[in-house]
C-alpha cells in the first residue's frame, strides 16, 4: 500500500507507474483504492463508477476498470457533504460528520472488493488517501492505516520533497502515528526531487536511520506527468495556456466541476490555447466556450452567475461565438433545471441561461454506460460515456448533437447551430471527434491521444524502475 505524508505527493502517479512496470514483468497486477474523494470519475466495464485515477491505473495494468478497484467513492456536492458511491452505485449523500459514523459500516464492502482483486492478481497495489497521519480521522478509518491493518498490507510512505520540509513530513508522520500503525510501514519514497540526486543521499540515509524504515528510492520530478489525466481539480489551476495558438477555448472552473478530464486531449493539442477561467476572472474572447460537467448543477448555476460569467457568456453568444455544454453544462444552457427530490443538494429549481430551448429535471437512476455513435453535425464517429442523473427535453432536442449506434439520440442544438449540448463525456478523447471540432475553427488535431497516454505510462514505468527499488518493494509485499 502506498500512503502519503499529505495530499498531492504523487501517490496516484507512482501507483500508475508501478502498475505498468510490474505488468511488464509478466505479473497480473490490479490497482485498488479503498476510499477516494473526487468528482472526476470513470465508468467501469461492470456498469459502475470509480475514481479517474484508478481507471488510469487499470489501463496501466492493461486491465478493464472495475467497481472493485475503488469500492468507496465520495463525490463532493458542497463544502461539507458528498454523494457516497459504494461498489459503483450511489447509496445516498452524507455530511462530513455523518460520514465519519458511516465509515466503519463500509469496511466490509472495502475488504470484499480487495479480496476479489487478490483472487485474480499476483500483485495488488493499493493507494491511500490524503495523509497517513490524519489521526483525528483514525477511528473507523478505511482509507489508510485502518485498511492496512485490517488487510495486513505493508505500507510504503511517499513524501514530496518539491514542496519542502521532507524531514518534517516523514519524521513527523512517524511521530504522529501509533506504534502499531507505524509498524505497518516497510519503507519510504521521496518523490519529485529536482537537481543532483547525489546531494540528497545523506538525507535518505538520515531518514532511514531515524525512522528504521527502508529507503525504497528517490524519484526525480517527472514532467511528462502533465500528459496524463489529473484526478484533482486543484491541478487545473496550475495549467498554463499557450500564449499563441490558432484556436482559443475557454472552460469556466465551476465550484463543483466534474469529469474535467474531458479537456485533457484539448490541452495537449499544439494548436489549442485552453484557458481554465478561474473564479473572479472574466471569460476571455475566444472561439469556443465549453461549460463542463458539475456535481451540483443548481448550485453551480448560482456560482456561475456570481462570477459574472453569465453576462460574459451571453455577450459571447451575441458575437456569434460557439458554446458547448457537457452534461451539467448542457443542463445549465437550457431554460431551467429542477431537482425536486434533492438529488444534488437542497430540493429546488433554477433558471438556466436560456441559450437552448430545453428544460431539465433531475430524477431517476443515474445513467452509467459506455456509448458510441456519430455526431449529427460533423458526421465524425465518437466513443465516450454517460454519467448523469436527469432528463432533458424541449424543442431544441429535435436537433440532437449525437446519435448512438443503437439509434438513440442525445443533446440539443440551437436554431443557428452555434450552441449545443449533450450528456456524453469523453468526446475529445476520440481523435476523430476532436479533429472534427477543431476543423470548425480552421485548425487540425495533431496528437494521437490514446498513444500519448500509453507512451507516457511506459516512460513513467521506466522512470520509476530507474530510481526505485522495485525488487525490494515486491519482496515486501505479502
Amino acid at each position: 500500500m502506498f500512503q502519503g505524508t499529505g495530499s498531492d505527493v504523487g501517490k496516484s502517479l507512482i501507483v500508475a507507474g508501478l502498475c505498468r512496470a510490474y505488468t511488464r514483468r509478466g505479473l497480473t497486477v490490479r490497482p485498488f483504492k479503498p476510499q477516494n474523494m473526487s468528482n472526476n470519475a470513470a465508468v467501469t466495464h461492470d456498469g459502475g463508477e470509480i475514481g479517474r485515477a484508478q481507471a488510469l491505473q487499470a489501463r496501466a495494468c492493461r486491465a478493464q476498470p472495475s467497481i472493485h478497484m475503488n469500492p468507496v467513492l465520495l463525490k463532493p456536492q458542497s463544502e461539507t457533504g458528498s454523494q457516497v458511491v459504494v461498489q459503483g452505485r450511489v447509496i445516498g449523500a452524507a455530511r462530513a460528520r455523518d460520514y465519519q459514523a458511516l465509515k466503519p459500516k463500509l469496511m466490509g464492502a472495502v475488504l470484499e472488493s480487495f479480496l476479489r482483486l487478490k483472487a485474480e492478481a499476483d500483485l495488488v497495489l493499493v493507494e491511500g488517501a490524503g495523509s497517513a497521519a490524519e489521526i483525528n480521522l483514525r477511528e473507523g478509518d478505511i482509507a489508510n492505516m485502518g485498511f492496512a491493518r485490517a488487510a495486513n498490507c505493508p505500507v510504503a510512505l511517499i513524501g514530496d520533497i518539491d514542496r519542502g520540509g521532507i524531514f518534517a513530513q516523514i519524521l513527523g508522520t512517524k511521530a504522529a502515528l501509533s506504534r502499531e500503525d507505524a509498524a505497518t510501514i516497510a519503507g519510504f519514497i521521496v518523490n519529485k526531487f529536482r537537481g543532483d540526486a547525489s546531494l540528497f543521499m545523506s538525507g535518505m540515509a538520515t531518514l532511514a536511520e531515524r525512522t528504521g524504515w527502508r529507503a525504497f528510492g528517490l524519484a526525480p520530478f517527472f514532467p511528462a506527468a502533465a500528459r496524463l489525466p489529473a484526478e484533482d481539480a486543484f491541478s487545473l489551476s496550475k495549467v498554463d495556456a499557450r500564449a499563441e495558438a490558432r484556436v482559443t477555448i475557454a472552460v469556466p472552473m465551476l465550484a463543483r466541476i466534474a469529469n474535467f478530464d474531458d479537456f485533457d486531449p484539448l490541452r495537449l493539442e499544439p494548436n489549442v490555447r485552453l484557458v481554465f477561467v478561474r473564479p473572479g476572472e472574466p471569460l476571455p474572447v475566444c472561439d469556443l466556450v465549453i461549460l463542463p460537467g458539475s456535481k451540483a448543477t443548481i448550485a453551480d448555476v448560482a456560482f456561475f452567475r456570481g462570477q459574472g460569467w453569465a453576462i460574459d457568456l451571453l455577450a459571447h453568444a451575441r458575437r456569434g461565438g460557439r458554446i458547448l455544454g457537457l452534461c451539467g453544462g448542457y443542463q445549465m444552457l437550457g431554460r431551467s433545471v429542477a431537482d425536486p427530490e434533492g438529488i444534488e443538494g437542497p430540493a429546488g429549481a433554477v433558471e438556466g441561461f436560456g441559450l437552448l430551448d430545453v428544460e431539465t429535471v433531475l430524477k431517476g437512476e443515474k445513467t452509467l454506460r459506455s456509448v458510441s455513435g456519430k455526431c449529427v453535425v460533423n458526421g465524425a464517429p465518437f466513443e465516450g460515456y454517460e454519467m448523469h442523473v436527469g432528463q432533458t427535453i424541449g424543442p431544441d432536442c429535435k436537433r440532437p448533437l449525437l446519435r448512438f449506434g443503437d439509434g438513440r439520440i442525445d443533446g440539443a442544438i440551437s436554431p443557428d447551430g452555434r450552441i449545443a449540448g449533450a450528456y456524453v463525456h469523453g468526446l475529445f478523447a476520440d481523435d476523430r471527434q476532436r479533429a472534427a471540432w477543431l476543423d470548425l475553427f480552421g485548425s487540425a488535431a495533431e496528437i494521437d491521444y490514446g498513444a500519448t497516454v500509453e507512451r507516457t505510462l511506459d516512460e513513467l514505468a521506466d522512470h520509476l524502475a530507474a530510481h526505485l527499488d522495485l525488487d525490494a518493494m515486491l519482496n515486501a509485499a505479502r
